[in-house]
This record gives C-alpha cells, sequence and structure tokens, in this order.
C-alpha cells in the first residue's frame, strides 16, 4: 500500500473506531454468549495444564478455541461488510475494499 492510500486508510481508521450502525441486542447478546463459551474453552485448558493433561489433548482444545475465535471473527467481519462497508461504499469511499481484503487476510 502507498503512502497516499495508507494516510487515507489511517483516516477512514480513526473515523471507524465507532460503528454508525448499532447491533442490535439480540446479535450483541450471542456475541457475547460466543466469546464467554471460549472464554470457558480457555479456562479448560488452564485446568488441563494445571492438572498436567497429556499434551495431545490440550492441542485438541487449542485448536477448538482458535476454531471458535475464527467463527467469532468471521462473524464481526460479515457484520463489517454489511454495515460499515456498505454505508462507506454508499458515500463513495470505496477505500473500505482495502481494509477489508487486509482484514481477512489477517483472520485466515
Amino acid at each position: 500500500m502507498d503512502k497516499a492510500n495508507k494516510n487515507k486508510t489511517d483516516e477512514m481508521c480513526e473515523h471507524c473506531r465507532h460503528k454508525h450502525t448499532p447491533r442490535n441486542a439480540r446479535e450483541v447478546k450471542q456475541l457475547k454468549n460466543r466469546l464467554n463459551r471460549i472464554s470457558g474453552q480457555i479456562n479448560g485448558i488452564v485446568k488441563m495444564l494445571d492438572d498436567n493433561r497429556y499434551c495431545g489433548d490440550i492441542l485438541i482444545q487449542v485448536a477448538a478455541v482458535e476454531s471458535a475465535l475464527q467463527s467469532f471473527g468471521y462473524l464481526i467481519l460479515q457484520d463489517h461488510m454489511k454495515t460499515c462497508m456498505t454505508e462507506e461504499i454508499e458515500k463513495g469511499n470505496t477505500n473500505v475494499i482495502d481494509e477489508a481484503i487486509e482484514l481477512v487476510k489477517k483472520l485466515k
């Protein structure tokens, strides 16, 4: 990304620190429930370490947490594309497409 586009992206990011379209209460509850389950899985891994559990069993739980976090990230990305990106593109700001590409790369 060249310097001019980076500055536009930086400005856009500063502008996008809060969603213009709020998530509804049901969506927030579902997202928080997912995060609470993930937190429980991580706490389970801590307990497995304390119990000196077999490495393979711990790694299976690590993979489950990674998968759950990736699914959570895709839900947030989907919301971002349906709301934030759509709003910006409607305003003529197509720089959000480059931002989305970078976000997808970070999620993989």
